[in-house]
């Protein structure tokens, strides 16, 4: 006889960005907490099988039936499918129409509802404007050393090639209290780092939903280093319209922060950021990332950049070009301009960029990029980091991150796991460090 108690499985795949990572997790951990599901990487003795979508990704849509058609024909008799995510929130019903053995669709802001909806048969939840700020959601255990906790959802930019605003709704702020809690609580399971997440963060504290007064993302680190036995602070993503002069103080001087930013530029052309609704020039975003490398000699600035959007020329591509060499990124995520259904630039269907330009100029930012990652890395030859050490590799090496984020290798065992380590950096490739435990 079965035991009607007895652990079901569930099967979710994760595509995009770090929220999405995150919104699994939450999924993972109520379902286990309220329905007994546990995970299993194998689809064909799943129960129910959830895909979590990214709508920023290529061709989003036909990859979503493509892969659900895929899991309808994996799957064993009576298992349940569910679509999560940015795009379940802008398709909803019709998902369900085009695919009919999909028995639920849960939009990106609807989280929270995840144990009811799993049993309602056809159920569609894609409120944009549902307020999930003040849900308590269970915790998954992923890492034992780093945590990560959403401070914010959904996005008040209206960015003319993103489709977030449109899935996630209108930024709301989690109450500080809130956060601080859940880091604490995480802290005391081991945690010794943590990833602050939101469509913006520093735009946090503009919008609670129950009506408190403003606050800042800079009063919002200054109070979460306070948290003791927390060594390290991490942020994504900010925008750099919002890196006012106390924040990049607090970046710069709070030892808990890691020195490590991500500043996306998408554009180093003032007129075409102007097109993107983006909301500074280029002269913003130098001024901005030239004070942090001053202020902070050893930091690492990451950023996006879009190349030949709609009405880009040539000069105003030699502007990005000329921002990538005067802030020399540690890292730079490129992606060449491609339309997305339910963004402002597809009005701009007459001024896209022949595809044999796009593709020529990101080779170029790609190669002019390779040239400044590879003489970023060998000037931390012969530096002493510090490293909290994550990963055990099967070679006898450790692996961890240096406060600035720079992955080191090192020769060690499972001892050095979760611990701040010195390390004396000896070799470098154009992605990683090797080094020796000081």
């Amino acid at each position: 006889m079965q035991h009607t108690n007895e652990s079901k499985k569930l099967f979710i795949e994760t595509l995009g960005c770090q929220m999405n990572d995150n919104d699994s997790a939450h999924i993972v951990a109520e379902l286990n907490k309220h329905k007994n599901y546990t995970t299993t990487q194998n689809i064909e003795e799943a129960d129910l099988i959830i895909i979590n979508t990214c709508s920023v990704r290529e061709k989003p849509v036909q990859k979503l039936f493509s892969e659900i058609g895929q899991f309808n024909v994996k799957k064993k008799e009576g298992a349940k499918i569910g679509v999560c995510g940015c795009t379940a929130s802008h398709l909803g019903k019709d998902i369900i129409k085009r695919a009919p053995y999909v028995d639920f669709v849960l939009g990106a802001r609807n989280i929270s509802k995840i144990s009811t909806i799993v049993e309602q048969k056809g159920a569609v939840e894609i409120d944009i404007n549902n307020d999930d700020s003040n849900y308590d959601f269970a915790r998954a255990e992923t890492s034992m050393y780093k945590t990560s906790v959403n401070i914010s959802i959904g996005c008040d930019k209206e960015c003319t090639y993103c489709i977030v605003p449109a899935t996630r709704g209108d930024e709301i702020s989690i109450p500080p209290e809130m956060i601080i809690e859940q880091i604490t609580k995480d802290v005391k399971r081991g945690a010794v780092e943590v990833m602050l997440l939101g469509q913006n963060v520093n735009s946090y504290g503009r919008r609670f939903s129950d009506g408190r007064s403003k606050t800042t993302f800079t009063q919002l680190l200054h109070d979460i280093s306070k948290i003791q036995g927390l060594e390290r602070i991490r942020f994504t993503s900010p925008h750099p319209l919002h890196m006012d002069d106390a924040f990049i103080e607090e970046f710069a001087q709070n030892p808990k922060i890691s020195k490590c930013i991500h500043m996306p530029l998408q554009s180093g052309s003032t007129s075409v950021l102007k097109a993107m609704k983006r909301g500074y020039t280029k002269e913003w975003f130098l001024n901005r990332a030239l004070k942090i490398r001053k202020m902070v000699p050893d930091v690492r600035i990451t950023t996006d950049i879009i190349v030949a959007f709609p009405g880009e020329t040539q000069e105003d591509f030699n502007d990005t070009i000329d921002v990538i060499n005067q802030v020399k990124f540690d890292q730079i995520f490129n992606f060449k301009y491609s339309p997305r259904p339910n963004t402002a630039a597809l009005e701009l269907k007459e001024l896209e960029i022949p595809d044999e330009t796009g593709s020529k100029r990101l080779i170029e930012v790609i190669e002019l990029h390779k040239l400044h990652q590879s003489e970023l890395m060998r000037s931390n030859v012969g530096k002493t980091m510090k490293v909290l050490f994550e990963n055990l590799k099967p070679n006898g090496e450790v692996s961890g991150f240096t406060d600035n984020y720079c992955q080191v290798f090192v020769k060690g065992s499972d001892e050095l796991l979760g611990k701040i380590v010195e390390v004396k950096i000896t070799d470098a490739t154009r992605t990683t460090l090797k080094g020796e435990v000081v």
